[in-house]
């Protein structure tokens, strides 16, 4: 048995031996020991204590930040009443058990129900109460000195040792020459006096790993503030506009559509409007491939900032917005929105402007939709499509073959009777709900349906009046958002990300140098590395550091064959340490009795040097 074998051996039979007999365990006159303690209950105070931990812990944040991204889930699943209300209502009516249950549950609303904003919370203060504490730890550990110098540095991973010649500096001046060094190479650094004598510095870098670690989880924090102040104070809204027609003010009653976040209040609306006064569409010509691909899109907007009181023209382009304070106008849609006349059964008229259509393909065939409730003696109302550029085939169908307006035309069918708008239920603009309607012009009637170039009229059926195409005009579909917490979660999002690289290739290392004189009056000086956790790089570090060293100062050349002052060894049993060299033993001496030379200069010390602690 080897001699670390005895020493081990003879620690375990001793720690055996210190270590007392489990309570209630039989003793040797064949008694009982003391009997087993009962503790006492937490009472309110320790279990919330035991709450708060539980809640705190890293795991805890882990499991919310999952559970989160988990309950976000239905919210795709479901249509939401903040973006479609009377989509929610249609699938509630189709499925009223179903979507009744599912309303209990609040899933039309997942982004604002109690659950949601439950998870939400509990994730907020979980983070907080495991952050909070580390980054108090850590301001105190930025403050305190590094720690002491061990007593035996060739325990530590890496060690290595120089002899100086006689002419080198003493151990206090060369600790001095060393601490400069590992302060150059960004330690912080603090010297001290050995208690037997001679002088050691202590040396640690990469706080920053830690800073890095708390910024990234303080940044997770600041995201979810300022998403939480977004889901509050924002809104969105749509709003399409045709060219030369009526414009836009910045109030609720202006909106096509409107989605205000929690704590919306009407006086965050920024005052200033907006009308569109030309919009160009740019195609490709020229590709064989991509032949009437759209290129380019330009909106002149006429815009009067409330602010100011003065209009002037803007441009809007996609992904160029309009900017009115922190609200952003986004080009987001176009198409085209045909004028039309509808003349009643008594001859007056009963609609006239432009009628949005819903662009279906990149032709731009749109899906129209006329409803004329003033029409009289009976409400009117048309369904069909609109076609920039109109072709005929064979089949006596019409298509769309480019997106301009080379040759438009108008194919509708006309319905008369009741609309249903008189019930105050609400419909959709774009729908035409056909069950209380009577059909008076399609491709399946005798009359046929109702086929209109720009300028010609066409006489509806049983004199219940008449419709006219007048001409073709462009639109834009605007989004308008406000949301304050956006810039707030773009730098606490890029904040977070630097934090994690920093913490993820940041390494943390402790150095520490001792010099001691030796027996002929010259210095030795030995130094050992540790990290705090994984660092592949160690090993190079302790390489620079002697190398730094060895042009520092004059180091006694090793004196066995084949070694020089910066050689190293990995076998335990040799006399060189991990980096450093072996100076007073001859070529011949073998391990065992160089490692028994201690006290020469440029020896070990009086036990092997492993690479690993034990």
């Amino acid at each position: 048995m080897s001699q670390q074998d005895n020493v081990r051996v003879a620690r375990d039979e001793a720690a055996q031996a210190s270590t007392p007999a489990p309570t209630g365990s039989p003793t040797p006159g064949g008694g009982s020991g003391r009997q087993d303690v009962e503790l006492p209950a937490l009472g309110l105070l320790g279990t919330l204590r035991f709450a708060w931990t539980q809640l705190t812990s890293m795991r805890t944040a882990l499991m919310l930040l999952l559970l989160l991204a988990v309950a976000a889930v239905p919210g795709s699943l479901f249509p939401q009443r903040p973006a479609g209300p009377e989509i929610v209502n249609q699938y509630l009516e189709d499925n009223p058990v179903l979507g009744e249950w599912l309303d209990r549950f609040q899933l039309f609303d997942v982004y604002s129900s109690v659950w949601f904003s439950a998870i939400y919370l509990l994730l907020f203060v979980s983070l907080i109460g495991c952050v909070a504490p580390r980054a108090v730890k850590h301001a105190k550990v930025l403050r305190a000195a590094p720690p002491r110098t061990p007593r035996r540095l060739s325990r530590l991973p890496e060690y290595g040792r120089v002899v100086l010649e006689p002419t080198g500096p003493a151990p206090g001046e060369a600790v001095e020459q060393a601490a400069q060094v590992l302060r150059k190479r960004g330690y912080r650094i603090e010297v001290r006096q050995e208690p037997e004598g001679g002088a050691s510095v202590g040396a640690e870098r990469g706080y920053v790993r830690e800073v890095g670690n708390i910024a990234f989880h303080l940044s997770l924090i600041g995201v979810l503030a300022f998403m939480a102040v977004g889901g509050l104070l924002s809104y969105s809204g749509q709003k399409i506009l045709v060219e030369g027609e009526e414009g836009f003010a910045n109030t609720l009653v202006s909106y096509d559509a409107f989605t205000p976040g929690g704590a919306f209040s009407e006086d965050s609306l920024v005052p200033f409007s907006m009308s569109l006064k030309s919009f160009e569409k740019v195609f490709d010509r020229e590709s064989e491939t991509h032949y009437g691909q759209p290129l380019d899109f330009t909106a002149v907007m006429e815009v009067q900032d409330g602010t100011t009181g003065e209009p002037e023209e803007r441009i809007l382009k996609v992904n160029h917005p309009l900017a009115f304070g922190d609200t952003r106008v986004y080009l987001v849609g176009n198409g085209y929105a045909p004028e039309v006349t509808v003349r009643d059964g008594n001859g007056d008229i009963a609609f006239q402007g432009p009628v949005v259509g819903q662009v279906q393909d990149e032709v731009y065939t749109s899906l129209l939709t006329i409803k004329v409730p003033d029409a009289r003696p009976d409400q009117l109302g048309f369904v069909g499509f609109f076609l920039p550029t109109a072709y005929t085939g064979e089949d006596g169908v019409a298509v769309s073959i480019d997106p301009e307006l080379f040759n438009p035309e108008l194919n509708l069918n006309a319905y008369y009777g009741d609309l249903g708008l008189d019930e105050g239920k609400p419909q959709n603009v774009y729908v035409l709900d056909t069950e209380n309607l009577t059909e008076l012009n399609s491709r399946d009637l005798e009359a046929g349906g109702i086929t209109l170039s720009v300028g010609e009229s066409y006489e509806l059926p049983q004199g219940k009046g008449s419709i006219s195409f007048d001409g073709v005009k462009p639109y834009v579909g605007l989004d308008i958002l406000y949301d304050p917490g956006k810039w707030g979660v773009g730098v606490f999002a890029v904040l977070a990300l630097i934090a994690l690289v920093v913490s993820l290739f940041v390494r943390r290392r402790r150095v520490w140098v001792r010099g001691t004189a030796g027996p002929d009056g010259s210095t030795m000086v030995e130094y050992g590395l540790l990290a705090r956790g994984e660092d592949f790089g160690l090993r190079q570090e302790n390489l620079a550091l002697r190398r730094k060293f060895e042009q520092l100062w004059p180091v006694t050349a090793p004196q066995e064959p084949g070694l020089s002052s910066s050689s190293t060894t990995s076998s335990p049993t040799t006399s060189s340490t991990t980096s450093g060299t072996t100076s007073g033993t001859s070529s011949g001496t073998s391990p065992t009795t160089a490692s028994a030379a201690a006290g020469s200069p440029g020896t070990t010390p009086d036990r092997p040097v492993q690479n690993r602690p034990e």
